[in-house]
């Protein structure tokens, strides 16, 4: 599943963006996410503390391993999502990636079962 973020995020727009992945991942049973934050300005650091305790638990009880985050490293949202990838720790397999094409990689070898 493909998750692109653009523009400022709002404590509000991340909760609704967050929750909406959720149904499709649970519906097609899929185990990878690739969120896309290339596009995102500003930090989102408001909401950090719920994706980690909240979504993050929520999203690995509906089947979710896997999750490459891909962030411009120059941007203020590479610190939100640092520290999210810091919070979330053991409960997902988790990278961050500075290329798109990176983060796809990876995801198609866990897919495949070479990935960790």
């Amino acid at each position: 599943m493909y998750n692109n973020w653009v523009g400022y995020q709002t404590y509000v727009g991340i909760v609704a963006g967050a929750d909406a992945c959720l149904f499709p991942l649970r519906d097609n049973r899929c185990a990878y996410l690739l969120n896309d934050n290339r596009e995102v300005v500003g930090p989102w650091n408001h909401a950090v503390a719920w994706i980690v305790t909240d979504w993050a638990p929520r999203a690995a009880a509906q089947g979710l391993t896997h999750f490459a985050n891909v962030v411009s490293s120059e941007s203020m949202a590479a610190q939100s999502a640092e520290a999210m990838f810091l919070g979330i720790g053991a409960r997902l397999q988790m990278r961050m990636f500075g290329a798109i094409e990176e983060a796809q990689a990876w995801l198609r070898e866990a897919q495949r079962g070479v990935a960790s």
